[in-house]
């Protein structure tokens, strides 16, 4: 069986042993170099590609960080040079803008003067009207002092006003001999010195208490209400009974 095989691959033209092995060998040889020499020309390319690449533009610009001792002293104030002078050859035109020009004393109209403090002592101030004594009042004229108006319905305060004088009003002699009693709600206006400044009727019973109602409480006196360490204008509500004595 081995004969035959022997002849049949002998027949087909291929024969094994040392012939093949070195033409195999020649071959692989020859294309392992080519891989290498292949492999280090790329190698050898990339690296100076890279140089090429990386390489310093010789026009840009550099900077160099120095510190202060490689600096070195500053240089002299007193060796500096003198800057050349440039020549004009035309003559320059003076400015006529924002030049102040003298004014004699003798052309300074009277009106423009100011008075001297002499002069100022001898114009009449306010008339001054006295009762006696030390004290002494400005006459005003006609000047007054512009109401700020009727205060809002509720104005915040810190404190409350208080009264410190309370007025009855008077019983009206109609109602009296009538037998009519009623009651009235007053809204003060009081101002910031504690005073009423108007008042105005909310309810009433009976139109016959208004007018002593509200004559009363014209009379009452208050602390003035304080806010923000300061007296502030409120409106305030005081009731008035008018009611009959039993006999």
């Amino acid at each position: 069986m081995a004969k035959k095989k022997v002849v049949e691959n002998s027949s087909a033209g291929v024969q094994y042993g040392a012939p093949l092995l070195k033409r195999l060998a020649h071959k692989y040889t020859g294309v392992g170099l080519a891989i290498a020499v292949a492999v280090h020309f790329m190698g050898v390319g990339a690296y100076y590609g890279a140089q090429y690449l990386n390489r310093e533009d010789d026009n840009a610009p550099m900077v160099r960080v120095l510190s202060y001792s490689e600096l070195g002293p500053p240089p002299s104030i007193q060796n500096q040079q003198a800057l050349p002078q440039v020549a004009v050859s035309t003559p320059m035109a003076k400015p006529n803008v924002g030049i102040p020009v003298p004014v004699p004393d003798a052309e300074v109209s009277p009106e423009q003067t100011i008075a001297t403090q002499q002069e100022l002592s001898k114009i009449a101030g306010p008339v001054s009207q006295g009762t006696g004594g030390d004290s002494v009042g400005v006459s005003m004229g006609n000047f007054r002092v512009p109401d700020d108006g009727p205060p809002p319905d509720f104005v915040p305060v810190e404190k409350e006003p208080q009264i410190i004088k309370q007025v009855i009003p008077k019983y009206p002699e109609l109602a009296q001999r009538a037998g009519i009693e009623g009651r009235v709600i007053v809204k003060i206006w009081v101002d910031k010195d504690g005073k009423p400044h108007k008042a105005v009727i909310l309810k009433s019973d009976a139109e016959i208490f208004n007018a002593p109602a509200q004559e009363a409480a014209m009379q009452y006196r208050f602390t003035p209400a304080i806010m923000n360490k300061g007296p502030v204008a409120v409106w305030v509500v005081i009731p008035f009974t008018f009611k009959l004595k039993q006999q």
